[in-house]
């Protein structure tokens, strides 16, 4: 990271942080280390951010636009122009969950040998953040600045959460299987990178079909989201996928 000019490291959930053998391995970049801020959700290190990339080698079959190591270089120098961007790498065994991917606005991926295309973290962060450098040296991807800002991570996540909320007031998801219409609703939101403003319409749509719900139809939904958010939050199915 910091041969290649970037300095803001996020850690989420590490197993162990600071840890003497990480700052060992740092050499002369411990300073990137002791700035290094730790989050418990990858929802708390994205707040904030209008633009953000997963990194994976994996088809998912999602509806993410995909990009190569190089677009995604270019593409974040001109979304920073925009607000904070954030490029999400996995573990090292493990890499992203799907979940976590449909959390971001695109998926990024290393062009490289289909027969062998097993790359280590160090070697992946290296590869994206060279190409990161090289898209801010270019100026290659230069935005007309925004009339009206777009909307933050957080506030995004909190129109899904409100959307989701309806819907079960509604009688549209399946209490139980909830998952893929919520995955495929937030990934529409990702590629749309709204406004603050059309998030504010929208999660005012949403509060003005409350107010007009029927007294069951609201206490239905109170009941079902209750009941919900203590169990199991995304389920495997959902009867209208």
């Amino acid at each position: 990271m910091k041969t290649m000019g970037l300095t803001r490291l996020y850690l989420v959930n590490p197993l162990k942080f600071p840890h003497d053998e990480a700052t060992a391995l740092a050499a002369h970049a411990d300073d990137v280390l002791a700035q290094a801020r730790v989050c418990t959700t990858l929802d708390e290190a994205l707040d904030g951010t209008v633009f953000t990339v997963a990194s994976t080698a994996r088809a998912r079959g999602l509806t993410h636009r995909v990009l190569s190591a190089r677009e995604v270089g270019s593409r974040m120098a001109g979304e920073a122009a925009h607000g904070e961007v954030a490029l999400v790498m996995g573990t090292e065994k493990w890499g992203l969950s799907t979940e976590e991917v449909s959390r971001c606005n695109v998926i990024g991926y290393i062009p490289c040998n289909p027969e062998f295309s097993s790359l280590n973290l160090a070697a992946a962060v290296q590869v994206f953040s060279y190409e990161i450098l090289q898209g801010v040296t270019a100026g290659a991807f230069e935005p007309a600045p925004d009339k009206d800002p777009r909307a933050s991570h957080g506030e995004v996540e909190r129109l899904v959460e409100h959307l989701e909320q309806v819907l079960y007031q509604v009688d549209f998801l399946n209490e139980r299987h909830p998952k893929k219409v919520m995955l495929r609703l937030r990934r529409l939101l990702a590629r749309a990178q709204p406004e603050k403003k059309e998030v504010r319409i929208l999660r005012g749509v949403l509060t003005e079909m409350q107010r007009n719900m029927v007294p069951t139809a609201l206490e239905r939904g109170r009941s079902v989201w209750g009941h919900r958010a203590q169990a199991d939050p995304l389920g495997d199915e959902d009867k209208l996928d």
